[in-house]
């Protein structure tokens, strides 16, 4: 099979194209062919070298995917080849035409759910339920403001929160993707690059505040953030490429929190897929695609999802 390899960290051109054996599943194993992988910012990091775990070298990327098994080992009784899944994580790497997974690992595609989308649900989707109902422990009536509402992990947040009953509030740096998270079920979404839009945040709450704050880059708008806070609310920390400095009188004064948000247990995780499935199936949960690349381009991909401004999902195509 054809996979991406990595020898060593460093920048997205240290990602080759190779040709590997395929791989053969051991007791409680499936193979899934792979018909697209996603690509998430996490993935930039951890072949930089910067992200705290460093996988052995030589290793594959990825542990979003979409496919159909194509083998089972021994005393695997739930699935079949030809099954329709999507994975949450891999044992092998999702870059490849094919990923090795333990059953744990793979969840059923419905048929309404295109592979490329199905790619884009693992680590967007799971993030966004984390932060919003096991971290922040939003429910219905409350508003939540999406600190990056047009990429992977906004989108499925704006569509989980919208789904659940909140007032969704969104933030995005171009007008396409902005009409994109309204589309998604977002109330009102702020253009991030104006220098009032937290003004205008707090004028659409009548100067309430809002009760949750997922946020995707908070080593630029952390600070901010805690001014536009309400009393009692709290900031889940998704995601953060370097340093920032806040003044926690802004967080004494909403009696606030800052969250952050990580992988749960295994029970968390099955729990955020079971409301996964159960959104794809009832059609709140729409997947949003914003480029498919062949595989051989992988390089490009990290370039894009790190120096362009998101809009959806890149997903590879083997």
């Amino acid at each position: 099979m054809k996979a991406i390899r990595l020898h060593e960290f460093g920048s997205p051109e240290v990602m080759r194209l190779e040709e590997l054996p395929d791989p053969a599943p051991g007791p409680n194993q499936v193979v899934v062919r792979v018909h697209a992988a996603g690509v998430n910012p996490v993935e930039t990091y951890i072949r930089a070298g910067t992200y705290a775990y460093r996988p052995p070298l030589p290793y594959t990327p990825g542990g979003d995917a979409a496919g159909v098994i194509a083998a089972v080992g021994e005393h695997v009784t739930r699935w079949k080849p030809g099954d329709r899944v999507y994975t949450a994580g891999t044992v092998s790497g999702a870059y490849a035409q094919l990923a090795l997974c333990s059953v744990d690992q793979v969840h059923p595609l419905p048929p309404a759910i295109s592979f490329p989308q199905g790619a884009c649900l693992h680590v967007p989707y799971s993030t966004a339920y984390r932060a919003l109902f096991q971290r922040a422990r939003a429910h219905a009536g409350q508003t939540v403001l999406i600190h990056g509402a047009t990429g992977g992990v906004g989108i499925a947040a704006v569509q989980l929160a919208a789904a659940a009953g909140l007032h969704v509030l969104g933030t995005g740096g171009t007008e396409e993707g902005r009409r994109l998270a309204q589309e998604q079920g977002a109330a009102r979404v702020f253009d991030h690059r104006a220098p009032d839009y937290l003004d205008q945040v707090m004028k659409s709450t009548g100067g309430r505040g809002v009760d949750v704050i997922v946020e995707m880059l908070s080593n630029l708008n952390l600070g901010r953030d805690l001014t536009v806070l309400a009393r009692g609310g709290a900031v889940a920390v998704v995601g953060c490429r370097g340093e920032v400095t806040i003044n926690p009188r802004l967080l004494m004064r909403a009696e606030g929190a800052i969250l952050g948000v990580l992988a749960g247990s295994a029970e968390e995780i099955a729990q955020a897929h079971a409301a996964i499935g159960a959104g794809l199936r009832a059609g709140t949960l729409r997947p949003v695609v914003g480029r498919e690349m062949p595989l051989a381009e992988a390089a490009k991909a990290h370039h894009e999802i790190i120096e362009t401004p998101a809009r959806g999902k890149i997903v590879l195509i083997p």
